[in-house]
Order: structure tokens, then sequence, then C-alpha cells
């Protein structure tokens, strides 16, 4: 049975969700399968390329979209982590199934 996280109530939070490894932050006091199937899908990227190098990936590739879009939004969705839990958050199977460094066919 794959990793799944400890998930955690953060009231506070900005955003429904967050994967921090170990932890899935979630706003609701009851997140649903898919906003937490998408944060466990960042776990699995965060699990294959360390905390640190996955944040600086993160960073590096909103900033440049954003330099080329100039819309936050669109900055994220197009972040590859982001395309591949978008793209799969709504399959029960995928971490399961899913091979390693998948999110990179999505650069």
């Amino acid at each position: 049975m794959a990793f799944k996280g400890f998930v955690v109530r953060v009231s506070f939070l900005w955003v429904e969700g967050m994967a921090l490894f170990p932890l899935v932050l979630v706003k609701s006091d009851r997140p649903g399968w898919i906003l937490l199937n998408h944060e466990r899908i960042h776990l699995r990227q965060q699990l294959e390329m360390g905390f640190i190098l996955f944040y600086v990936w993160y960073l590096t590739e909103y900033l440049i979209h954003l330099l080329h879009y100039r819309n936050h939004y669109r900055a994220y969705r197009a972040i590859s982590f982001e395309r591949e839990a978008f793209r799969h958050e709504t399959s029960a199977d995928y971490l399961r199934l899913r091979p390693n460094w998948a999110f990179l066919q999505y650069i």
C-alpha cells in the first residue's frame, strides 16, 4: 500500500489543500477524495525529487509561467506537477499504477 500522508486540518489555510511532505494540509474538516488524491500525487512527486528540489522546481516553473502568461491562475495550472495532479486526480488507481517521474511528461 502506498504512503498516503497524514491529513491535518488547518482552518486558516489560504488554499483548499497543500502537500507538505509528509503532511496533506486541508482547509475543510471533511475534504473530498479528489482533493486528497490530488495532494497525494504531490506527495509522491516530493518523494521522488526530495522536498527541497520539488519546491525549488515548482517555484521556478511558476515564475517562468507567470512571466509568460502574466496571470497567477494560468501560471499555476501550467506547472508540470499541477498538470499531472489535475489530469489524474479523479483516478482512484492512478497512484498505484503511476510510473516514477511521471510529471516529466507534462513539462
